[in-house]
Protein backbone atom coordinates (compact mmCIF):
# COMPACT_ATOMS: atom_id res chain seq x y z
CA UNK A 1 0.00 0.00 0.00
CA UNK A 2 1.34 3.43 -0.98
CA UNK A 3 2.09 5.73 1.91
CA UNK A 4 -0.16 8.79 2.13
CA UNK A 5 1.61 12.03 1.22
CA UNK A 6 1.24 14.61 3.96
CA UNK A 7 -0.38 17.99 3.30
CA UNK A 8 1.09 21.47 3.53
CA UNK A 9 0.25 22.21 7.16
CA UNK A 10 1.28 18.76 8.39
CA UNK A 11 4.56 19.13 6.49
CA UNK A 12 5.22 22.51 8.12
CA UNK A 13 4.33 21.26 11.60
CA UNK A 14 6.46 18.11 11.29
CA UNK A 15 9.61 19.40 9.63
CA UNK A 16 9.84 23.19 9.88
CA UNK A 17 8.03 24.31 13.03
CA UNK A 18 10.72 22.61 15.18
CA UNK A 19 13.31 24.80 13.46
CA UNK A 20 11.45 27.92 14.64
CA UNK A 21 11.39 26.93 18.31
CA UNK A 22 12.92 29.56 20.54
CA UNK A 23 11.79 32.51 18.45
CA UNK A 24 8.43 33.84 19.67
CA UNK A 25 7.91 35.97 16.58
CA UNK A 26 7.53 32.84 14.45
CA UNK A 27 4.37 31.96 16.42
CA UNK A 28 5.06 28.28 15.90
CA UNK A 29 4.69 28.80 12.12
CA UNK A 30 0.91 28.73 12.66
CA UNK A 31 0.61 32.23 11.21
CA UNK A 32 1.42 33.26 7.65
CA UNK A 33 3.43 36.16 9.08
CA UNK A 34 6.49 36.48 11.29
CA UNK A 35 6.78 39.30 13.84
CA UNK A 36 10.18 40.90 14.46
CA UNK A 37 10.93 43.65 16.97
CA UNK A 38 12.00 46.72 14.98
CA UNK A 39 12.24 49.50 17.56
CA UNK A 40 10.70 50.29 20.96
CA UNK A 41 7.39 51.22 19.31
CA UNK A 42 7.05 48.90 16.30
CA UNK A 43 7.29 45.33 15.11
CA UNK A 44 8.04 44.32 11.55
CA UNK A 45 5.52 41.92 10.07
CA UNK A 46 7.20 39.75 7.42
CA UNK A 47 5.57 37.58 4.79
CA UNK A 48 7.07 35.60 1.90
CA UNK A 49 4.97 34.24 -0.95
CA UNK A 50 5.92 32.41 -4.14
CA UNK A 51 3.89 32.24 -7.33
CA UNK A 52 4.62 29.92 -10.24
CA UNK A 53 3.51 30.23 -13.87
CA UNK A 54 0.78 27.75 -14.71
CA UNK A 55 0.05 27.13 -11.01
CA UNK A 56 -0.71 30.49 -9.39
CA UNK A 57 -1.21 32.57 -12.51
CA UNK A 58 -2.06 31.83 -16.13
CA UNK A 59 1.02 31.08 -18.20
CA UNK A 60 0.02 33.72 -20.79
CA UNK A 61 -0.88 36.42 -18.24
CA UNK A 62 0.36 39.95 -18.95
CA UNK A 63 3.58 40.78 -17.04
CA UNK A 64 1.96 43.80 -15.36
CA UNK A 65 -0.72 41.59 -13.80
CA UNK A 66 1.79 38.89 -12.86
CA UNK A 67 3.81 41.47 -10.93
CA UNK A 68 0.76 42.87 -9.19
CA UNK A 69 -0.51 39.43 -8.19
CA UNK A 70 2.90 38.54 -6.74
CA UNK A 71 2.99 41.70 -4.61
CA UNK A 72 -0.67 41.79 -3.65
CA UNK A 73 -0.85 38.27 -2.25
CA UNK A 74 1.86 39.31 0.23
CA UNK A 75 0.11 42.59 1.02
CA UNK A 76 -3.03 40.62 1.81
CA UNK A 77 -1.18 38.71 4.53
CA UNK A 78 0.25 41.95 5.91
CA UNK A 79 -3.31 43.29 6.09
CA UNK A 80 -4.38 40.19 8.01
CA UNK A 81 -1.55 40.91 10.46
CA UNK A 82 -2.81 44.46 10.97
CA UNK A 83 0.33 45.87 9.36
CA UNK A 84 0.92 48.94 7.20
CA UNK A 85 3.07 48.15 4.10
CA UNK A 86 6.70 49.29 4.34
CA UNK A 87 9.23 47.62 1.95
CA UNK A 88 9.61 44.39 -0.03
CA UNK A 89 12.25 42.19 -1.64
CA UNK A 90 11.87 40.41 -4.97
CA UNK A 91 13.32 37.11 -6.17
CA UNK A 92 12.66 36.68 -9.90
CA UNK A 93 13.48 33.41 -11.69
CA UNK A 94 13.11 33.92 -15.43
CA UNK A 95 12.90 31.19 -18.05
CA UNK A 96 15.70 31.08 -20.60
CA UNK A 97 13.43 32.61 -23.25
CA UNK A 98 12.72 35.79 -21.29
CA UNK A 99 12.51 39.12 -23.08
CA UNK A 100 13.34 42.63 -21.93
CA UNK A 101 9.85 43.69 -23.02
CA UNK A 102 8.33 41.23 -20.52
CA UNK A 103 10.58 42.45 -17.70
CA UNK A 104 9.76 46.09 -18.52
CA UNK A 105 6.04 45.32 -18.24
CA UNK A 106 6.63 43.45 -14.98
CA UNK A 107 8.49 46.46 -13.55
CA UNK A 108 5.68 48.80 -14.65
CA UNK A 109 3.18 46.67 -12.78
CA UNK A 110 5.28 46.78 -9.63
CA UNK A 111 5.79 50.53 -9.94
CA UNK A 112 2.06 51.19 -10.23
CA UNK A 113 1.35 49.10 -7.14
CA UNK A 114 4.19 50.69 -5.17
CA UNK A 115 2.44 54.02 -5.64
CA UNK A 116 -0.98 52.52 -4.95
CA UNK A 117 -0.05 50.78 -1.70
CA UNK A 118 2.79 52.93 -0.38
CA UNK A 119 5.56 50.34 -0.49
CA UNK A 120 9.03 50.30 -2.09
CA UNK A 121 11.49 47.65 -3.32
CA UNK A 122 14.58 47.27 -1.12
CA UNK A 123 16.47 44.30 -2.62
CA UNK A 124 16.24 40.74 -3.86
CA UNK A 125 17.69 38.41 -6.48
CA UNK A 126 17.33 37.53 -10.16
CA UNK A 127 18.23 34.19 -11.72
CA UNK A 128 17.53 32.00 -14.72
CA UNK A 129 15.54 28.77 -14.67
CA UNK A 130 14.56 26.11 -17.21
CA UNK A 131 11.03 26.96 -16.15
CA UNK A 132 8.48 27.80 -15.26
CA UNK A 133 8.80 31.49 -14.36
CA UNK A 134 8.76 31.81 -10.57
CA UNK A 135 8.40 34.95 -8.45
CA UNK A 136 8.96 35.13 -4.70
CA UNK A 137 8.32 38.30 -2.71
CA UNK A 138 9.09 39.01 0.93
CA UNK A 139 6.99 41.94 2.10
CA UNK A 140 7.59 43.87 5.32
CA UNK A 141 4.95 45.84 7.18
CA UNK A 142 4.91 47.82 10.41
CA UNK A 143 2.59 47.36 13.36
CA UNK A 144 2.60 48.78 16.92
CA UNK A 145 4.85 46.70 19.19
CA UNK A 146 3.14 43.50 20.34
CA UNK A 147 -0.18 44.29 18.61
CA UNK A 148 0.12 42.22 15.42
CA UNK A 149 -2.80 39.94 14.62
CA UNK A 150 -2.54 36.20 13.97
CA UNK A 151 -4.81 33.19 13.63
CA UNK A 152 -4.60 31.95 17.20
CA UNK A 153 -6.50 34.52 19.27
CA UNK A 154 -10.16 33.61 18.71
CA UNK A 155 -12.33 32.57 21.65
CA UNK A 156 -15.57 30.64 21.88
CA UNK A 157 -18.46 33.04 21.26
CA UNK A 158 -16.52 35.30 18.89
CA UNK A 159 -18.28 36.16 15.66
CA UNK A 160 -16.83 35.34 12.24
CA UNK A 161 -16.90 38.24 9.79
CA UNK A 162 -15.54 38.53 6.26
CA UNK A 163 -14.66 41.52 4.11
CA UNK A 164 -15.96 42.12 0.59
CA UNK A 165 -17.58 39.31 -1.38
CA UNK A 166 -16.58 35.66 -1.47
CA UNK A 167 -16.03 33.31 -4.41
CA UNK A 168 -15.50 35.87 -7.16
CA UNK A 169 -11.91 34.82 -7.82
CA UNK A 170 -12.64 31.09 -8.02
CA UNK A 171 -15.46 31.78 -10.46
CA UNK A 172 -13.22 34.30 -12.22
CA UNK A 173 -10.67 31.56 -12.88
CA UNK A 174 -13.42 29.62 -14.67
CA UNK A 175 -14.16 32.76 -16.67
CA UNK A 176 -10.48 33.18 -17.54
CA UNK A 177 -10.46 29.59 -18.78
CA UNK A 178 -13.56 30.19 -20.89
CA UNK A 179 -16.02 27.99 -18.98
CA UNK A 180 -17.94 30.92 -17.50
CA UNK A 181 -18.76 34.35 -18.92
CA UNK A 182 -18.14 37.35 -16.68
CA UNK A 183 -15.56 40.09 -17.22
CA UNK A 184 -16.15 41.29 -13.65
CA UNK A 185 -15.39 37.91 -12.09
CA UNK A 186 -12.39 37.41 -14.36
CA UNK A 187 -10.99 40.77 -13.24
CA UNK A 188 -11.42 39.74 -9.59
CA UNK A 189 -9.25 36.69 -10.26
CA UNK A 190 -6.59 38.51 -12.26
CA UNK A 191 -6.34 41.54 -9.94
CA UNK A 192 -6.79 40.67 -6.25
CA UNK A 193 -7.52 43.61 -3.95
CA UNK A 194 -5.66 43.28 -0.63
CA UNK A 195 -7.55 44.93 2.23
CA UNK A 196 -4.66 47.14 3.30
CA UNK A 197 -6.99 49.96 4.37
CA UNK A 198 -8.92 47.66 6.72
CA UNK A 199 -6.16 45.51 8.25
CA UNK A 200 -4.47 48.16 10.42
CA UNK A 201 -7.88 49.35 11.63
CA UNK A 202 -8.58 45.89 13.06
CA UNK A 203 -5.94 46.34 15.78
CA UNK A 204 -7.72 46.43 19.12
CA UNK A 205 -10.94 45.24 17.43
CA UNK A 206 -10.30 41.72 16.10
CA UNK A 207 -8.95 38.82 18.13
CA UNK A 208 -7.74 36.78 15.15
CA UNK A 209 -7.57 37.14 11.38
CA UNK A 210 -6.58 35.31 8.22
CA UNK A 211 -6.55 36.32 4.60
CA UNK A 212 -8.80 34.17 2.42
CA UNK A 213 -6.30 32.70 -0.03
CA UNK A 214 -6.95 28.94 0.15
CA UNK A 215 -10.74 29.33 0.37
CA UNK A 216 -13.27 30.58 2.92
CA UNK A 217 -13.83 27.21 4.60
CA UNK A 218 -10.11 26.44 4.73
CA UNK A 219 -8.97 29.81 6.07
CA UNK A 220 -11.77 30.14 8.63
CA UNK A 221 -10.78 26.61 9.60
CA UNK A 222 -7.16 27.73 10.00
CA UNK A 223 -8.26 30.34 12.56
CA UNK A 224 -10.34 27.73 14.36
CA UNK A 225 -7.51 25.17 14.39
CA UNK A 226 -4.90 27.66 15.62
CA UNK A 227 -7.33 28.85 18.30
CA UNK A 228 -8.28 25.23 19.28
CA UNK A 229 -11.92 25.83 18.42
CA UNK A 230 -14.66 24.91 15.96
CA UNK A 231 -16.14 27.43 13.54
CA UNK A 232 -19.77 27.39 12.37
CA UNK A 233 -20.50 29.08 9.03
CA UNK A 234 -23.93 29.93 7.64
CA UNK A 235 -23.75 29.56 3.86
CA UNK A 236 -26.84 31.71 3.37
CA UNK A 237 -25.04 34.67 4.98
CA UNK A 238 -21.90 34.49 2.79
CA UNK A 239 -21.74 37.78 0.82
CA UNK A 240 -21.88 37.36 -2.96
CA UNK A 241 -21.40 39.72 -5.86
CA UNK A 242 -24.23 40.07 -8.37
CA UNK A 243 -22.28 38.10 -10.98
CA UNK A 244 -21.50 35.29 -8.55
CA UNK A 245 -25.15 35.09 -7.51
CA UNK A 246 -26.23 34.81 -11.15
CA UNK A 247 -23.69 32.04 -11.77
CA UNK A 248 -24.96 30.11 -8.74
CA UNK A 249 -28.57 30.48 -9.87
CA UNK A 250 -27.67 28.78 -13.16
CA UNK A 251 -25.38 26.16 -11.60
CA UNK A 252 -25.75 25.65 -7.81
CA UNK A 253 -22.87 23.13 -7.85
CA UNK A 254 -20.55 26.14 -8.12
CA UNK A 255 -21.05 26.69 -4.38
CA UNK A 256 -18.11 24.29 -3.96
CA UNK A 257 -15.92 26.74 -5.90
CA UNK A 258 -17.25 29.76 -4.01
CA UNK A 259 -16.57 28.29 -0.57
CA UNK A 260 -13.42 26.35 -1.33
CA UNK A 261 -11.83 27.76 -4.46
CA UNK A 262 -9.59 30.40 -2.88
CA UNK A 263 -7.81 33.47 -4.29
CA UNK A 264 -10.33 35.96 -2.86
CA UNK A 265 -7.73 37.72 -0.67
CA UNK A 266 -10.48 39.03 1.55
CA UNK A 267 -10.12 38.91 5.34
CA UNK A 268 -11.71 36.43 7.75
CA UNK A 269 -12.05 38.16 11.11
CA UNK A 270 -12.82 36.84 14.61
CA UNK A 271 -14.50 39.58 16.65
CA UNK A 272 -16.05 39.45 20.13
CA UNK A 273 -19.70 40.63 20.08
CA UNK A 274 -18.90 43.65 22.25
CA UNK A 275 -16.56 44.96 19.54
CA UNK A 276 -19.05 44.61 16.69
CA UNK A 277 -19.74 48.34 16.48
CA UNK A 278 -16.00 49.08 16.49
CA UNK A 279 -15.58 46.68 13.56
CA UNK A 280 -18.33 48.40 11.60
CA UNK A 281 -16.76 51.79 12.32
CA UNK A 282 -13.37 50.50 11.12
CA UNK A 283 -14.94 49.07 7.95
CA UNK A 284 -16.68 52.33 7.14
CA UNK A 285 -13.43 54.26 7.59
CA UNK A 286 -11.66 51.77 5.32
CA UNK A 287 -14.53 51.88 2.80
CA UNK A 288 -14.75 48.08 2.87
CA UNK A 289 -17.93 46.09 3.38
CA UNK A 290 -17.92 43.47 6.16
CA UNK A 291 -20.49 40.73 6.83
CA UNK A 292 -21.04 38.39 9.76
CA UNK A 293 -21.31 34.79 8.51
CA UNK A 294 -20.83 32.60 11.58
CA UNK A 295 -19.25 32.13 14.97
CA UNK A 296 -16.56 30.24 16.86
CA UNK A 297 -17.46 27.63 19.46
CA UNK A 298 -15.90 24.93 21.57
CA UNK A 299 -15.09 21.85 19.55
CA UNK A 300 -13.05 21.17 16.45
CA UNK A 301 -13.29 21.67 12.71
CA UNK A 302 -15.58 23.56 10.33
CA UNK A 303 -19.35 23.17 10.40
CA UNK A 304 -21.17 24.46 7.31
CA UNK A 305 -24.88 25.13 7.73
CA UNK A 306 -27.25 25.49 4.77
CA UNK A 307 -30.74 26.78 5.63
CA UNK A 308 -29.90 26.14 9.27
CA UNK A 309 -28.89 22.50 8.79
CA UNK A 310 -25.37 21.00 8.79
CA UNK A 311 -24.21 20.25 5.25
CA UNK A 312 -21.48 18.11 3.75
CA UNK A 313 -18.37 20.06 2.71
CA UNK A 314 -17.50 19.08 -0.86
CA UNK A 315 -14.35 21.19 -1.22
CA UNK A 316 -12.71 22.71 1.83
CA UNK A 317 -9.97 24.66 0.06
CA UNK A 318 -6.97 24.74 -2.23
CA UNK A 319 -4.48 21.92 -1.64
CA UNK A 320 -0.84 22.61 -2.53
CA UNK A 321 0.33 18.98 -2.46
Amino acid sequence: MARRRIGEFELIARYFAPLAKGFAGARGLESDNAFLAADPRHDLVVKTDTIVAGVHFLADETPELVAQRALRVCLSDLAAGGATPYVYQLSLSLTHGWTERWVAGFARGLGADQRRFGIVLCGGDTTGTPGPTTIAISAFGRVPRGKGLGRDGARAGDELWVSGTIGDAALGLLAARGTLKSATLERRYRQPQPRTTLGPRLLGVARATADISDGLLADAGHIAAASRLAVHIERDLVPLSADARRALTVKPALWANVLGGGDDYELAIAVPPRRRSALLTAARAAKVKVTQIGAFATGKGVVLNVSGQPSRIAQSGYVHF
